[in-house]
């Protein structure tokens, strides 16, 4: 046999070894915790959604998904970390229409691209809006809060999660369909945000259904409406936007499990069926409806669905956003 037939040999064997090694190493995964990151504070509506799913997925990949709070910049300080991760399967985010959709119309110079920075893993779920004010706030309902805020727009304050948050998104939509440009209050986290207008130092902010329920019901925060078409059965005494006067002003949010660019694809469709898994238990279904959530069909929890929905969100919120900074 010729040198280069040897060394042709010598390749194709190497190639049939490192293909084999491959498929056990893929096979054996995961063999240790994995750790899920969260852009934002603990207690807000993206932590409380990882935390959720986290446990149902730890469950069936048999090992630890351990959660990691990453706060900064309306999610990107964390999102960057993640982008920038080791690709080896042992880093996913849980990100949301923010930090993978928002963020590169409001952020120039972002660190990362959600669109070509991260292989998509599943949607996990979707979450009404909730225009919001605190306990005392003047306004007894959404006309009136409309009026309100135009009136004192010099005045009032809103709170926001950091710019590129979810709350700050939508708000600033909110605040576009108004008209006007009230202080904005950042926050480090949606959770802090809450809290602040529980204790009544900031005035309204708007969030996902996900983070409100509880405090509306127990009545230490008003609920103007829901920006859905239809009310929403967690809330079933809150109007729709088009019920209460504001039929322009319509959106939802969501959240996503993502990881870094270049994980083993055996590895995405392992965490993809967790995830699939998690959406499917009685447990998860049942504490999501309580939240307000919705689960996404499985057509719409495909790494597939999820990367061409990141691609259309990008390209939407371009068109209604300004970079800030």
């Amino acid at each position: 046999m010729s040198y280069f037939k040897k060394l042709a040999a010598a390749a194709a064997l190497g190639g049939a070894l490192f293909t084999g090694a491959a498929t056990a190493q893929a096979q054996d995964y995961p063999t240790r915790a994995i750790t899920m990151i969260v852009p934002f504070a603990a207690g807000g509506p993206t932590d409380i959604v990882a935390r959720l799913v986290g446990e149902q997925m730890s469950k069936t990949l048999g090992q630890p998904i351990i959660i990691e709070n990453v706060v900064g910049a309306g999610g990107t300080t964390g999102s960057t970390r993640a982008s920038k991760a080791a690709n080896d399967g042992y880093t996913v985010i849980m990100g949301h229409m923010g930090t993978h959709a928002a963020s590169p119309a409001l952020y120039p110079k972002l660190a990362y691209d959600p669109r070509t920075d991260f292989e998509p893993i599943a949607l996990i779920n979707g979450a009404a809006i909730v225009i919001l004010g605190k306990k005392d706030f003047p306004p007894k309902d959404l006309k009136e809060f409309v009026e309100y805020l135009k009136k004192n727009e010099n005045s009032v304050n809103q709170a926001h999660a950091g710019v590129g948050a979810v709350s700050y998104i939508t708000c600033g939509l909110l605040n576009g369909v108004i008209g006007i440009n009230p202080v904005g209050v950042p926050f480090q986290g949606t959770g802090p945000a809450m809290n602040a207008l529980v204790g009544g130092q900031v005035d309204y902010m708007c969030d996902q259904i996900t983070n409100v329920v509880g405090q509306v019901n127990a009545g230490t925060i008003k609920a103007y409406a829901v920006a859905t078409a239809e009310r929403n059965p967690s809330l079933p005494n809150v109007p729709t936007t088009a019920e209460a006067g504001l039929p322009t002003y319509q959106t939802t949010a969501w959240n996503a499990l993502f990881a870094p660019k270049g994980t083993n694809p055996a590895f995405i469709a392992k965490l993809n069926a967790a995830a699939a898994k998690a959406l499917d238990e009685e447990k998860v279904i049942a504490r999501m409806k309580e939240l307000g959530n919705d689960i996404p069909p499985a057509a719409q929890r495909t790494p597939e669905a999820l990367g061409k929905l990141v691609k259309d969100e990008v390209d939407k919120w371009k068109k209604f956003l300004k970079p800030v900074g």
